[in-house]
């Protein structure tokens, strides 16, 4: 088998509703991940692009959290609604979604100026 293409890193982490920290998974499902699974084989990039479950992503106050290697380009707030643009984008095209995107001084952050 080839070796991939990308890795998408689908922030699958859970916590109880009264942790200190957001999860990103608040329900212990990510149809977040299923959906973006769904559209890369629909796009034909089996084999290409490999979407996984992660732990914790460690950037939970964004979440929920989608980062794509090589290009490190770390998504929050993601939506299983915005699977369809970063698929056909980002994975087809190779254009990050820029809306979706979180600016390089909110990673590793817990607060960001640019968020509403």
């Amino acid at each position: 088998m080839p070796r991939f293409e990308r890795h998408v890193f689908v922030c699958h982490n859970s916590r109880p509703a009264d942790a200190p920290r957001p999860s990103c998974t608040a329900d212990g499902k990510s149809d977040l991940h299923t959906r973006l699974q769904q559209l890369s084989k629909e796009a034909g990039l089996a084999g290409k692009v490999r979407i996984n479950k992660s732990g914790c992503l460690d950037q939970c106050e964004h979440g929920p959290m989608v980062v794509v290697y090589p290009e490190a380009v770390w998504y929050g707030n993601v939506r299983p609604e915005d699977a369809g643009a970063i698929v056909e984008e980002h994975l087809v095209r190779g254009r990050p979604v820029e809306r979706l995107r979180v600016a390089e001084e909110c990673l590793n952050t817990k607060t960001c100026p640019h968020r509403d």
